[in-house]
């Protein structure tokens, strides 16, 4: 069995942290035998470099090694891609075609952002990875292929499970193995050496001097987060490989080449809401309700007693209590008997003017003023619907008209009082 040194020269791997030797080890064991790997880590880390040690080091290696970017490839023709077509399977079919599957027989297949295939296609890669089968789109016979298949995500698959956008059967037969590799923040001990690695080999390509970072600089370099991992340090120190005229880089010099992700960040906010949240806005808002109905009633009341008296003052002396409660204690000293006098003659101008008939209107509330302030609500509308009825002679029509409701409520109105 090849060593884990060998084979980091042998492929250009550049560490000597403890968690990459041993998913390097992992990737070694498995190699000489056919059982289907997962390789999955955060974008950048290098998840490329595993299967390629997987089938340079099983006896697939002669065969092919395709590697396919599952991400890049449009969900109309990707089934063409992975399992081929038949001349007319689709417009533009213009021809038969092989897909990988059909080419790579005998090698190793590499789906990169597995997690991004579509559920059908999902369907066809289980068919694969447990038969060996697979018809092509717009067929109807069956072939058999003879391919090992190592996958790579970045993305949490058990939450895509949970999503419903990746099945569970799948993911546990491609994950026989998991080689996991760790991010970069976690190698610190590896960040300065692959950016000298990379440094070196940029020199060599742009042909000027090597880059080199004093200590400040190095301790920056250690403690940014490296978000995009080994693709992001790669960038940054082409970057500065190619536009610093001084090829000694400090601290500042190299802070103005990391992006400032410290700042500026949005604040993440707990959107959700339990279910009790909602029940307890939902009774605050009912006693907000209730609270505004027993206030407007009683403010018809004291309006009311307005038009049947005509006395502010006096009503303000006998509905004390009633005017706290509807203006708070607070208020108290500031409702005067011209604010009643005001509020009663709106009243009655507003009663004035919606009323269709203004000989109708005096009549009502000359009546209304006669009566006895002992008059239930139900007693009021009892004999209003009366001397309404007697007034048009029976005529349910006129009198709903005059009453303002609609004869259908009249008639039941006159059902439930037994008139």
């Amino acid at each position: 069995m090849e060593s884990i040194q060998a084979t980091k020269q042998r492929f250009g791997i550049i560490g000597n942290d403890t968690k990459l030797n041993r998913s390097i080890e992992k990737a070694i064991q498995v190699a000489p035998t056919d059982i289907s790997v997962l390789v999955t880590g955060e974008s950048g880390v290098g998840k490329e470099s595993i299967p390629k040690i997987i089938h340079q080091l099983s006896h697939r290696k002669h065969g092919k090694y395709i590697a396919v970017n599952c991400g890049a490839i449009p969900e109309g023709t990707i089934d063409s891609e992975l399992f081929g077509h038949e001349k007319g399977a689709f417009t533009g079919a213009t021809q038969t075609r092989s897909g990988y599957f059909e080419v790579a027989d005998g090698g190793t297949i590499f789906l990169d952002e597995v997690g991004e295939l579509p559920l059908t296609t999902q369907v066809r890669l289980l068919r694969v990875l447990e038969n060996g089968e697979f018809i092509k789109v717009g067929s109807s016979k069956v072939q058999k292929t003879n391919v090992r298949i190592v996958a790579a995500t970045n993305v949490n698959l058990f939450d895509a499970i949970k999503k419903e956008k990746f099945r569970e059967d799948l993911y546990y037969r491609l994950s026989t193995v998991e080689i996991h590799l760790p991010p970069l923040r976690d190698r610190k001990e590896d960040i300065h050496l692959l950016f000298r690695k990379f440094s070196s080999d940029f020199a060599l390509k742009y042909k000027m001097p090597t880059i080199k970072l004093t200590d400040d600089a190095i301790n920056l370099l250690l403690k940014f987060r490296w978000s995009g991992n080994i693709r992001q340090l790669r960038n940054i120190a082409e970057q500065i490989s190619v536009l610093e005229q001084n090829r000694t880089i400090t601290g500042p010099t190299l802070q103005e080449y990391l992006p400032n992700t410290g700042t500026n960040l949005p604040a993440v906010i707990n959107t959700s809401k339990s279910e009790s949240d909602f029940s307890n806005e939902r009774e605050i808002l009912y006693k907000v309700l209730f609270d505004m109905k027993s206030d407007l009633n009683d403010l018809k009341k004291l309006t009311m007693e307005l038009m049947k008296s005509g006395n502010a003052t006096e009503v303000q002396k006998d509905h004390e209590g009633l005017i706290q409660k509807i203006y708070g204690e607070e208020d108290e000293n500031e409702i005067s008997t011209e604010d009643l006098e005001v509020l009663s003659i709106s009243e009655k101008s507003s009663e004035t003017y919606n009323s269709p008939d203004d000989t109708q209107d005096k009549y009502h509330f000359a009546e209304e003023i006669e009566e006895e302030e002992t008059l239930s609500l139900h007693d009021k509308e009892l004999e209003l619907i009366k001397k309404s009825l007697e007034r048009h002679q029976g005529k349910r029509k006129l009198a709903a008209a005059e009453l303002g409701i609609s004869e259908r409520t009249l008639y039941r109105k006159i059902k439930q009082f037994d008139l």
